[in-house]
């Protein structure tokens, strides 16, 4: 799994840090840090975070090895 977020679109709520705080932090008031490539463990919260986001900021997609494997699958 991959995470971006459109940082000039943040706004700094931190409804993400909210819903998932191991894989979003706030660093100080408005810088957002976060794990870009968060465990596949972590997918139901990092979703709830993202739905969580006043502003629509926070992007899911796989990874380069997810795709990868989806791939190989269909061969």
């Amino acid at each position: 799994m991959r995470i971006s977020v459109d940082l000039n679109r943040c706004q700094g709520y931190a409804q993400c840090c909210f819903a998932d705080p191991t894989v979003f932090k706030m660093h100080g008031e408005e810088a957002l840090e976060f794990d870009p490539a968060p465990s596949d463990e972590r997918r139901l919260h990092v979703i709830r975070a993202a739905k969580a986001c006043p502003v629509q900021a926070i992007y899911i997609g796989e990874s380069y090895e997810d795709q990868e494997e989806r791939s190989a699958a269909h061969e």
